[in-house]
């Protein structure tokens, strides 16, 4: 098996698995497994890492579940809360999404 391999299995068996980090969360209106990571988001707001300070929660899933378009600036659907995506990165299969709150309205 390649590393590869092994990361994209480690993501569904450990990291975003519903007994260990993984909750279900509807997502555009999909049941997706996430992992909210508000601990690491505190640590990168503490770092003053750019656009990071105006997001209040930080999701994890794979890519696949997600919608491909994760630009700044567009709306996600979170269990029915209309939030903007904030920062998007993706690495080995996982997507990282800051979102904050859409506050006008």
């Amino acid at each position: 098996m390649s590393f590869k391999d092994q990361i994209a299995e480690d993501l569904d068996s450990v990291f975003l698995n519903l007994d260990e980090f993984g909750e279900e969360h509807k997502i555009e209106g999909s049941n997706v497994t996430v992992v909210m990571n508000n601990d690491q988001l505190e640590t990168l707001k503490k770092g003053q890492i750019l656009g990071l300070v105006e997001a209040d929660v930080m999701i994890f899933a794979k890519v696949d579940d997600l919608p491909r378009d994760l630009d700044p600036g567009r709306l996600l659907n979170v269990d029915g809360r209309e939030m903007i995506i904030i920062k998007a990165g993706r690495n080995m299969g996982l997507a990282e999404v800051a979102l904050r709150q859409n506050r006008t309205g």
